[in-house]
């Protein structure tokens, strides 16, 4: 009995310290090593959202953000994937490993934070009202008893229906899949005005040429960031490492002046 007994002690013991072993290992940060190891960065994105994110006339996945990505990347020595996900599942996505990152106009606010980890922010944005240029509408409180059209699980929802006031005012709220449909939805009257990312506006209605025009007063300022899961650090400190280098010798410069016609960009300011 006294044989068996050793025998069982020193089998747990062995489980034990291989348990402990493993334990320890599961706590490594490797996620720049995995991304490394098979040689492709995974980014998440709205495939709908220009400038920063979208399909041009070819099909193919376009936009500042991927232009960012893809020198980021480069530099990085790993191939890119871009990978359209469901905007309002985003965090979801990333946390059961489908994508590496969420990259493309994702808004840094302080429920994200609790959920992700973010680069320090990259560029400035704002949430702005885009109506029809032939409506009376001059100022959100002219808004009051109409129908605006956000983005479901958008920056945009939190600017709206945080602004209790404003969202209160409101005859209804109606939440689209994605903003080039909210804006269809504009042109033909279905919705007042859509609530949404300066820069998305401002893009859509230079390149569209479509009869719409943005209020003045913004509905809330942002930053935008790119968001990790909580835990990879590793792999976050190395994408924001090569964002400064970008920004130091004036690459990220560049790339923000193909798209904006300036450099909006903050990284190292």
């Amino acid at each position: 009995m006294k044989k068996v007994a050793l025998v069982l002690v020193m089998v747990f013991l062995t489980i034990s310290l291989v348990t402990a072993a493993g334990s320890k290992e599961s706590g490594v940060d490797r996620s720049l090593e995995k991304v490394v190891e098979k040689g492709v960065f995974v980014l998440g994105l709205d495939d709908s959202f220009p400038p920063m994110g979208y399909r041009d006339e070819n099909n193919e996945i376009v936009g500042f953000d991927i232009d960012l990505a893809k020198e980021v990347t480069k530099r990085m020595g790993v191939g890119l994937k871009l990978q359209p996900i469901d905007w309002n599942a985003n965090v979801q996505e990333l946390n059961t490993g489908n994508i590496d990152c969420i990259w493309n106009g994702f808004t840094m606010t302080e429920e994200r934070k609790k959920v992700v980890n973010f680069t320090d922010p990259y560029v400035d944005n704002a949430q702005v009202a885009v109506v029809r240029n032939d409506s009376s509408y001059t100022t959100l409180k002219s808004l009051a008893n109409k129908k605006v059209g956000i983005q479901a699980g958008s920056s945009a929802s939190d600017a709206v229906y945080g602004n209790i006031e404003f969202a209160n005012s409101l005859n209804e709220v109606v939440e689209f899949k994605e903003n080039l449909t909210a804006l269809m939805d504009l042109e033909i009257g279905g919705v007042d005005a859509v609530v949404l990312d300066l820069f998305v506006a401002v893009d859509n209605i230079q390149r569209s040429g479509k009869d719409f025009r943005i209020l003045d007063e913004h509905l809330s300022t942002e930053e935008y960031g790119i968001g990790f899961r909580k835990n990879d650090q590793a792999l976050r400190d190395e994408v924001q490492k090569q964002l400064l280098a970008m920004a130091n010798d004036g690459t990220l410069a560049e790339i923000s002046t193909v798209w904006f016609g300036t450099d909006i960009t903050v990284v190292g300011k």
